[in-house]
C-alpha cells in the first residue's frame, strides 16, 4: 500500500502522521487489496478538512471530512471509508457465488 499524505496551511507533525497510519490500519483488516491512499489535510479558518483517495482493485473511493479539530475529522473520515470499503468487500464476495445454472436441483 502507497501511502501520500500531504497538508495545505498544516505542519505535518511525525505524531498525526503515526495516528493516520494507526487508523488506516482498520481498513487495512477488512480488505487488503489497497493499492494507493492519497491523504490531503488542511485548514481553513476554523474548519479542519480531510480528504482520502483510495485506489484498490476494482475500484477508486474518495471521502471527505469536516470538523472543527483535525483529529476529529480523521476519526470521522476514517468510519466513513470503512463502511465504504466493507460495502465494496461485501459487492466482490456476492458477485463470486454459484450461478443458477450449476446448482443442484432442490428434492
Amino acid at each position: 500500500m502507497n501511502l501520500n499524505i500531504s497538508g495545505h496551511h498544516l505542519e505535518l507533525t511525525p505524531a498525526l502522521r503515526e495516528y493516520l497510519v494507526e487508523k488506516l490500519e482498520r481498513v487495512r483488516r477488512h480488505f487488503d487489496q489497497v493499492i494507493d491512499v492519497d491523504v490531503f489535510l488542511s485548514v481553513e479558518k476554523l474548519r479542519q478538512r480531510a480528504e482520502i483517495s483510495l485506489h484498490m482493485r476494482g475500484k477508486k473511493v474518495f471521502v471527505e471530512a469536516i470538523h472543527e479539530n483535525l483529529y476529529a475529522a480523521i476519526d470521522l473520515l476514517v468510519d466513513k471509508l470503512d463502511r465504504q470499503v466493507c460495502k465494496h468487500k461485501e459487492k466482490v464476495q456476492d458477485h463470486a457465488h454459484e450461478s443458477m445454472k450449476y446448482s443442484a436441483p432442490a428434492a
